[in-house]
């Protein structure tokens, strides 16, 4: 398997790490969209959120908090953007892994959402709710 996290979890390629368990790895970035842009990286292989280990994914989002505020207390960003990437369109390295990318004014960086408030009947709700009961 050619998976760039694999190799940089079995020290074949090089990495900034700043945290590392049994389970989980983090990194910088090396685009560094912000200054402190960060990866938590699952070690073992999974391909993205749909395919990792509820155990393992637990292990990873308890990491979360502690790498969050060695940011906010290294760097004093205004916020944090936390970012998972799944398959289309965005996830390009399909090895499972969770951008921190601390937030600072004017930075550049565009993260955008449609609102859609007040465009969703009670009814429309109701089904997708279930939709979504149905599949757990």
């Amino acid at each position: 398997m050619d998976c760039v996290f694999c190799r940089i979890v079995s020290g074949e390629i090089p990495s900034n790490i700043v945290y590392e368990d049994e389970n989980v790895l983090a990194l910088l970035d090396i685009s560094q969209a912000t200054k402190g842009h960060t990866l938590i990286v699952a070690k073992r292989h999974y391909k993205n959120l749909y395919d990792i280990d509820e155990n393992v994914a637990a292990d990873i989002f308890r990491v979360i908090p502690k790498l969050a505020n060695a940011l906010k207390n290294a760097f004093h960003p205004i916020g944090l953007n936390v970012l998972i990437n799944t398959e289309k369109p965005l996830q390009t390295v399909f090895h499972f892994h969770v951008h921190l990318i601390p937030r600072y004014p004017h930075d550049g960086v565009e993260i955008d959402f449609i609102n859609n408030m007040g465009n969703t009947s009670k009814e429309k709700f109701t089904e997708i709710k279930e939709a979504i009961r149905a599949q757990l």
